[in-house]
């Protein structure tokens, strides 16, 4: 058995030959998790449902590597307008509710293409 294992999603498409996320032992990382719908493959125009979207796929991430959110130690957050926070707190706090029990988060300016205004990525620490 490989050391190291590719986690794929359903409906997560991407240009390239890479995988949503990676497992080694305990550790995960994903790569860019985005506000496309998986069930359509459509980028919606609004950062309200680009966020519950890659927040969806933060979950399906984090089910199909063998844990929950309450694994994740850091999450990362790219945003087109960093000052627009609105719709990413939201999901946030859906997520993490406990201010005591969240993980550490980063959000960064960027420029995205195909209509993206947010991507996220993750690292996670599971139980072995």
């Amino acid at each position: 058995m490989a050391r190291r294992r590719s986690i794929h999603l359903p409906g997560h498409l991407h240009r390239n030959p890479i995988p949503a996320a990676s497992r080694i032992g305990a550790h995960v990382q994903s790569g860019a998790l985005t506000g496309r719908d998986p069930a359509t493959g459509a980028m919606p125009p609004g950062l309200d449902a680009q966020c519950a979207n890659a927040f969806r796929q933060i979950r399906a991430v984090m089910a199909a590597a063998g844990g929950s959110p309450d694994d994740i130690i850091k999450l990362t957050v790219q945003l087109v307008d960093p000052d627009d926070r609105e719709a990413l707190n939201r999901e946030w706090l859906a997520m993490f509710p406990d201010p005591d029990d969240r993980p550490a988060r980063q959000v960064i300016a960027a420029r995205l293409t195909g209509g993206a205004l947010v991507h996220c990525d993750l690292v996670a620490v599971l139980d072995d």
